[in-house]
């Protein structure tokens, strides 16, 4: 995976406001734990989503197209498990049994830190861009995971959550380097297998989050808390 670098630029205000949808509460305003919004600007680092009809956006839709006529049910029960489960642990797949919440609480509660960093990011994007999901705009495509009336699919959340936590645990877990950022792909890819989002919605989140995590490793808070993650995982782990 080649590494992306952090272009400055205009951002402006990171507050995420109470959004109203019909029938249901206000969702809940996120707070950042981490994040300095004023020294994060991001909206030069990812380019404005392709437009609609353009080549680029007609061959996402191509390729979304292709997945669905060839993922199997055990790809679609992946893809939603994944959904499920924005944590560090779903690097369990890499990292063994031995890697759970119940027997590392500290990382536990770091990781709920880090993911919660992630809207603090792409909600405000997500309202900028306001751009449709793949269903939205064509009907031929068939969602297997949540859907939403909302035009919000870039960046993805998923995503960006799934790479951030990844860089997180490289930082912990050196050794596994390759094969957590293979898992990271994987499961940016399975927001395309749900036919919930465009290649374009992974590749801008990917982008976001090499600069987020360079951030964070800047706060001395985040630095405390990997500290402690590291210790635990490793002792856990076996690993010297």
């Amino acid at each position: 995976m080649k590494r992306l670098p952090v272009i400055s630029g205009v951002f402006g205000c990171l507050c995420i406001a109470c959004v109203s949808v019909s029938g249901q509460q206000p969702k809940a305003q996120h707070e950042p734990y981490f994040i300095h919004a004023d020294r994060l600007p991001l909206a030069a680092i990812i380019p404005a989503p392709p437009a609609a009809g353009s080549d680029t956006a007609k061959a996402e839709l191509a390729e979304l197209h292709r997945i669905q006529a060839k993922r199997t049910q055990k790809q679609i029960d992946a893809a939603r498990a994944d959904e499920a489960e924005q944590d560090i642990f779903i690097y369990s797949s890499v990292l063994g049994e031995k890697f759970n919440a119940q027997a590392l609480p500290l990382t536990a509660a770091f990781s709920k830190h880090v993911h919660g960093e992630e809207p603090i990011v792409s909600d405000e994007l997500k309202k900028l861009y306001a751009r449709p999901r793949p269903y939205q705009i064509d009907a031929a495509i068939h969602p297997v995971c949540k859907v939403t009336e909302k035009h919000d699919s870039y960046p993805s959340g998923h995503s960006l959550s799934g790479y951030l936590l990844a860089f997180t645990l490289i930082e912990m877990v050196p050794e596994k380097k390759a094969e957590i950022l293979q898992r990271a792909d994987g499961y940016a890819h399975n927001r395309l297998v749900c036919g919930v989002h465009s290649p374009s919605d992974l590749e801008a989140s990917r982008r976001i989050a090499y600069a987020m995590f360079g951030s964070l490793m800047q706060e001395p808070r985040f630095q405390q808390e990997l500290a402690a993650a590291r210790a635990e995982t490793r002792h856990a782990l076996g690993l010297k």
